[in-house]
């Protein structure tokens, strides 16, 4: 579940109090990992997409808490009862980001009159300087030329001439000051709510997609690292070639690493980011891995994924120096999709486990029988679904035309997966509380749930609809459907098959 998915009054889910309720409901239901999405900042412009990003190492700032701000002193009681009427079940993105960018320059105006009070803040700004500033500063620029994407600025500041850039910097001063601060609040939240999770005995796995978006701070500062040209535009861009979630492919135009150049700095950029990623989470699922050991590349004019060509990753190379940098590597491989023994092999050399999805379980791919629980391994994470996938419920009842399959796929799908939990019927109560159980009496050493499937909702729940741009990410649950008798029934079958 991610922080987006929260309850509160304020239009999106956020660090407050809502979260640590979470936790708690976590604790009480026997239940030790947290999985959330990636933190980083979104753009409505990308469908307010954590996985498109001006920012590898940057948090989204609409997680900051108002309630927490209030507590503080940073806003007070009429800043906050300002809040628009927002819906309790969808986020509306563009007038959460209204209310929250007014508010957030509220709060800055009071810290600023405060005498005394940014020690901490310098520390924060010092210690995270190799990207902070950056970012800052790229962020001011976006404001000042009306979002544009940064190779369009003048040349001075898209490539990065020094005099241009103190000059602008000198200019919007405050505006960068302000964005670090957010930066701060939003570390300074997050950095609480972890630290409860520690207590109560519950890890967070966080999510590092492989590949970063090009109108972002990392890109503009690091241009040497990507395949780009003169002018500094992609030649080529990332994606994966025809799948079970679309017959073009999926074509993400995200910027290709210059994997040798990273190799002759051992990869200190991707290390950075590891540790970044470290200090945030207790675990990190490494998401599309398969890119590690190649990749699907596809020229920047082409309009669809369907041909690109596989490239050779960085691989051991890469994982090697990790190890020599960190004491351990606790990484989960997202090696769905198309899988080669190579990736496999990558996997295992270095212990990470991968994953296990049981809707793909089902279906007419000869790769279908890994997801069935009877064989998963010790060393894997199984899940009923993903934030890729429909909903339990939704899968089950889903219409024909909906995901491009036919009626008679959908029946052989349905039928298959009823049978191997025994039922002969999908309309009976609960009947999500039986695929969650036969998850559980698998072999894999950990399990994870989305929660729309563990409060048995259908179709509208589903959180991303792959290759669908807009419309994603909205969804919301309401805190009273996290009941005693929920938080009893999981507790119940976390002990009964031996996972508390």
């Amino acid at each position: 579940m991610h922080i987006t998915s929260l309850p509160s009054p304020y239009g999106i889910g956020d660090l407050g109090p809502e979260a640590y309720k979470f936790a708690d409901f976590l604790y009480d239901s026997g239940q030790r990992i947290w999985q959330i999405l990636p933190l980083s900042p979104t753009r409505i412009e990308f469908g307010s997409s954590p996985y498109s990003s001006p920012s590898a190492f940057a948090g989204n700032t609409l997680f900051i808490s108002p309630d927490m701000l209030l507590q503080e002193g940073l806003v007070s009681h009429l800043d906050i009862e300002d809040a628009p009427k927002f819906s309790a079940k969808r986020v509306n993105y563009p007038a959460v980001l209204k209310y929250k960018q007014t508010l957030l320059s509220k709060s800055f105006s009071h810290f600023s009159q405060r005498k005394g009070q940014g020690s901490a803040f310098s520390e924060f700004c010092n210690e995270n300087a190799y990207w902070l500033y950056d970012y800052a500063i790229f962020e001011a620029l976006k404001g000042r030329f009306k979002e544009v994407k940064w190779n369009q600025w003048p040349e001075d500041l898209r490539d990065r001439k020094s005099m241009s850039l103190r000059a602008h910097e000198k200019e919007l001063g405050q505006t960068i000051e302000e964005i670090k601060f957010f930066q701060y609040l939003f570390h300074r939240q997050w950095s609480g709510l972890r630290l409860y999770c520690e207590k109560k005995n519950v890890q967070i796995i966080g999510d590092l997609p492989l590949y970063v978006s090009y109108d972002s701070a990392d890109v503009w500062s690091h241009p040497e690292l990507f395949k780009l040209d003169s002018a500094k535009n992609p030649t080529v861009v990332s994606g994966v070639p025809p799948d079970y979630f679309s017959e073009t492919g999926q074509l993400w135009k995200n910027p290709i690493y210059r994997w040798d150049t990273l190799k002759d700095s051992r990869y200190s950029w991707w290390v950075r980011r590891i540790e970044h990623s470290l200090d945030l989470f207790d675990i990190v699922r490494l998401d599309h891995f398969r890119g590690f050991e190649g990749f699907w590349e596809v020229p920047s004019t082409y309009e669809t994924a369907e041909k690109g060509s596989w490239v050779q990753g960085p691989g051991e190379d890469f994982f090697d120096t990790l190890r020599e940098q960190f004491r351990s590597l606790p990484f989960i491989a997202e090696d769905l999709g198309e899988i080669t023994p190579e990736v496999l092999e990558l996997r295992d050399r270095f212990g990470l486990p991968g994953m296990r999805v049981f809707q793909f379980a089902f279906g007419d791919d000869p790769s279908s029988d890994i997801h069935k629980p009877h064989n998963y391994p010790k060393n894997c994470v199984a899940f009923t679904g993903t934030h890729d996938n429909n909903t339990l419920i939704g899968w089950l009842f889903e219409r024909p035309g909906f995901s491009g399959r036919s009626k008679k796929e959908i029946v052989t799908e349905r039928q298959r997966a009823l049978s191997y939990i025994g039922r002969n019927r999908a309309r009976t109560k609960g009947i999500h509380w039986d695929f969650i159980r036969t998850v559980m009496m698998s072999a894999a050493s950990v399990v994870v749930f989305p929660l729309q499937d563990i409060l048995g909702l259908g179709m509208e729940a589903r959180m991303n609809h792959p290759g669908e741009p807009y419309g994603n990410w909205e969804w919301r649950f309401l805190s009273h459907k996290l009941t005693r008798a929920l938080s009893e029934c999981l507790l119940e079958m976390t002990n009964l098959y031996g996972r508390s």
